[in-house]
This record gives C-alpha cells, sequence and structure tokens, in this order.
C-alpha cells in the first residue's frame, strides 16, 4: 500500500493543476470570497470526483462503452456549460455587491458554494471519463483488492485537496493588488472560458463516435 500512496500523491498534484472550469472558479472564489468559500466550493468539487470514482470502480469499461455510444451527454453538459458562462458574460455586475464582495462584508453561504463546486464538476462529462480512464488503467495493479483502491484514491485525493488549499491561499494573495472594477473583467473572463469550454465539450458531443471510443481514451492516458 505504500507504493499505492506513492503513486498517488504526484498523480493528485499533477491534476489540482489541470486547467478547467473548476481551475479558474476556484482562484476567482478564493480572490473575491476570500478562502473558506473557496475551500467550500473545492470541498463540492471533491465530492463529485469521489462520486466519479465510484460510478467507475462499480461500471468501468461498460460505462466507458456506454458514454461513446452517447455523445448527446457532451452536448448536455457542454450546454449547460455554456448558458452558465454566458449568464456570467450578459448579467450586469452589481458593483455595490462587488465591492461589499471584495471587502468581505458579505456573509458566504458556504452550502451553496459548495454545491455550486459539486454542479459545476458533476455536470462536465469530460470529467467523468477521465476517472474511468484513470480506473480502468490502474484497476489491474490492485490485483482485485478494494483496499487498494480505497487508499490510492482516497490519497489522490487529498492530495489533490492539499494542492488546491495552497492555490487557495496564493490566489487570496492577489486581492491586495486588484480592485472590484478589476474583479468585474476577472468574472467577465471567467465567463467566456466557461463558454469556451462548453462549445469545446458540444463540439465532441458531435465528432464521429471512433472518436470517442473507450479504447481510444484509455491509450491516450497510457
Amino acid at each position: 500500500m505504500i507504493e499505492d500512496i506513492q503513486a498517488a500523491i504526484p498523480l493528485g498534484f499533477f491534476l489540482a493543476f489541470m486547467i478547467g472550469p473548476v481551475f479558474f472558479m476556484l482562484i476567482e472564489t478564493s480572490i473575491t470570497k476570500g478562502v473558506r468559500a473557496a475551500i467550500a466550493f473545492d470541498i463540492g468539487v471533491i465530492i463529485a470526483d469521489a462520486l466519479f470514482i465510484a460510478v467507475a470502480y462499480f461500471s468501468s469499461f461498460q460505462l466507458l462503452e456506454n458514454l461513446s455510444n452517447l455523445p448527446g451527454l457532451y452536448v448536455f453538459g457542454g450546454t449547460i456549460l455554456s448558458v452558465y458562462g454566458l449568464i456570467i458574460l450578459i448579467k450586469k455586475p452589481n458593483e455595490k455587491q462587488i465591492e461589499n464582495e471584495f471587502n468581505n462584508t458579505t456573509k458566504a453561504n458556504y452550502f451553496q458554494l459548495s454545491i455550486k463546486g459539486f454542479l459545476l464538476n458533476f455536470i462536465n462529462i469530460g470529467v467523468l471519463v477521465f476517472w474511468l480512464g484513470v480506473v480502468v488503467v490502474t484497476g489491474p495493479s490492485f490485483e482485485n483488492s478494494i483496499n487498494r483502491f480505497v487508499v490510492f484514491f482516497s490519497t489522490l485525493l487529498i492530495a489533490y485537496f492539499l494542492t488546491d488549499l495552497v492555490k487557495i491561499i496564493l490566489a487570496k494573495q492577489l486581492k491586495k493588488k486588484l480592485t472590484p472594477k478589476i474583479i468585474i473583467k476577472t468574472k467577465k473572463i471567467l465567463g467566456a472560458l466557461l463558454v469556451i469550454c462548453g462549445l469545446i465539450l458540444i463540439i465532441k458531443g458531435f465528432l464521429p463516435k471512433d472518436s470517442l471510443n473507450p479504447q481510444n481514451i484509455i491509450e491516450e492516458i497510457r
């Protein structure tokens, strides 16, 4: 099990720096709402990842095969992500609210932020495909031991979370160089990035079936 832990830590560190919607939302939340709010958001993300891993463990290759036959799931998830990004882009910013958040005078709803983190990660079908691929690739090395599986992925998620904590704290330091107006521009950029990520998922849904073949996904991960 020591070897499993040693293998999981660098993977968890690597995952924390994968560029995607969650990465940018985590940084933005830390800057505008504070460290505790960002941690609450990240807990929701981790819960979604844990759920995906559990689903991957019990379904494994069969679910990968089903996903390749249901590209509409990519379109659905991408559409939701794009709509959410468009709302951020189009919505007129409330400068007073932004200023209150910037000065931490508005109390954050930690439960709501956790749900937000969970849903943002959950609707990204690409995340599920990724975890399925990781389980398929690493599964044989556990020799059908559920204990080794739990140790490996628990360590991975803990390493992921601890690395996110460092990112959250470092991002918070940027606040000293920001103003409410810059925060508003940052939110608009974030909205645009969410739209782009959503469009990428939608495009994946319209790609030929062979491009979503689970065997290709596994080979890429390897």
